[in-house]
């Protein structure tokens, strides 16, 4: 691409698409992908575009189409305008087929699949290139048989391309490396390669952000561009993610689906917060939000080598949104979780009473789980049953402390510092630690003994829960 082009391209409004193949489910890494694409288009006012290349019928399905739409809902990548059929669109890729047919630059080939293969096994007996030269290049038209063709694109065959792409820089293909590759079919449907092309042409794309495993298509995708006279988008080919051991990301190393981190209930804004800067930086920057995501990220700040996945990263990220989301919102995450995971929803008086809670709950939560996990002692109803060990808190002694705190809890001003006040004037009283009894409220509260704060649980659950708890455990 000339310079000259470049610049014409990055001047004209900002739009880019995400093109995942609707053959599995929304992978992590396409998650990242389409995440770039959103980045960069609403961090200038621009457009993001959803285009879903399903014209593979046989490994496409509706199923995987929803799981794609459904894991960039989770992560809050919204589309503008309705998700684009590639397959529905075949026409007019033939269209431009034809279109380059007609003006010299592509041609038809009635060479067999036979033929072809047999060039090839020759080549490969005499260690020649195995890229096919078609013989009916330069064929006029008077003398072409009437039978089965495909359409090939001339190829130019001396020299060098050269593209420019924001990630890998300068990267340079000799000419004759590349193939006349097939157009149209011999069944007239049009191949993938056309289509992207006219698709991203006809969508108005300005930005081609995708992975470098594309790199190579580039280049034959380019031809296409220089043929029709289109102008270029701005290519930006981003590396893969790899595992923690350097080797690309597979399920040996986890969950590699987007759904599969929802279902294990990572928060949306803590996995676009880890997957932006898997592969990009600014600065030393870790921690950020939508807001400053969205002004930072720029295609200068990715990385040529491939990003590691690292869960221990990704976890500690969530946990910071999770400390700093609001409440209500939290909330309304939660129960989508819920829903997503099969589980049963809040009860009004649950929802209620997490939502009283959320600010003890939320500290050092990573995940929903452990969300719900800290919030266990509000989520079962009387009689709490203490586990093995939390039991073992309630021994006799205990039960008779925390049978003299029931009445002084009935006066109570029931609120933190009153509670502290009067377990920690009975601690004394006793000659013992206020520490020493949070073992034996925590076995009596919650039946756990790891829970929030006592304070804290007793405020949430009130004075007469908290009560008939206590006494439940010394009876």
């Amino acid at each position: 691409m000339s310079a000259t082009a470049t610049a014409a391209t990055e001047t004209r409004p900002v739009v880019t698409r995400f093109a995942p193949s609707p053959t599995g489910a929304l992978h992590i890494g396409g998650a990242r992908t389409a995440l770039f694409n959103w980045l960069y288009a609403r961090g200038r006012g621009g457009k993001f575009l959803l285009r879903i290349e399903d014209t593979d019928k046989a490994r496409s399905s509706e199923a995987n189409t929803q799981a794609i739409l459904d894991g960039l809902t989770w992560l809050g990548l919204d589309w503008d305008g309705e998700p684009i059929s590639q397959a529905a669109r075949a026409e007019r890729h033939k269209e431009v087929a034809h279109q380059m047919l007609a003006d010299g630059s592509a041609y038809k080939c009635f060479s067999t699949p036979e033929e072809i293969e047999g060039f090839r096994e020759a080549a490969r007996a005499n260690k020649t290139s195995t890229l096919f030269r078609s013989p009916w290049r330069d064929v006029a038209k008077a003398d072409h048989p009437d039978l089965p063709y495909v359409i090939r694109i001339k190829a130019p065959r001396q020299g060098e391309t050269t593209l420019h792409d924001r990630v890998q820089g300068d990267v340079t293909w000799q000419n004759e490396q590349l193939d006349d590759m097939v157009l149209l079919r011999s069944d007239g449907s049009p191949v993938y390669m056309l289509a992207v092309v006219v698709d991203d042409h006809d969508m108005g794309v300005t930005h081609v952000i995708r992975g470098d495993d594309h790199l190579a298509n580039a280049f034959r995708q380019n031809m296409i561009y220089e043929a029709m006279g289109w102008d270029k988008p701005v290519l930006a080919h981003i590396p893969l993610i790899f595992g923690p051991d350097g080797k690309k990301l597979s399920k040996r190393h986890g969950a590699t689906g987007a759904a599969e981190y929802q279902a294990m209930g990572y928060p949306a804004a803590g996995m676009r917060n880890y997957l932006t800067r898997l592969g990009w930086a600014h600065g030393d920057a870790e921690f950020f939000t939508d807001e400053q995501a969205r002004d930072w990220f720029d295609l200068d700040g990715i990385g040529k080598s491939p990003a590691r996945f690292d869960f221990k990263k990704l976890e500690n990220l969530c946990g910071q949104h999770m400390a700093a989301s609001d409440n209500a919102a939290l909330l309304h995450e939660l129960e989508a979780f819920l829903e997503a995971t099969g589980q049963l929803p809040l009860t009004d008086a649950q929802s209620d009473a997490m939502s009283r809670a959320m600010d003890s709950l939320k500290e050092r939560a990573k995940t929903f789980p452990d969300l719900l996990d800290k919030a266990h002692f509000l989520l079962i109803e009387r009689p709490v049953v203490p586990d093995q060990k939390a039991a073992k808190a309630l021994d006799d002694v205990h039960k008779g402390i925390l049978t003299e705190l029931t009445p002084q809890l009935q006066n109570a001003s029931w609120t933190r510092d009153d509670l502290e006040g009067i377990v920690a004037a009975l601690a004394e009283a006793h000659e013992t630690k206020l520490g020493k009894l949070a073992g034996p409220l925590r076995a009596a509260l919650a039946g756990r003994p790891v829970s929030p704060s006592v304070f804290d649980m007793m405020l949430v659950l009130g004075r007469d829960e908290t009560i008939a708890r206590i006494k439940d455990a010394t009876q």
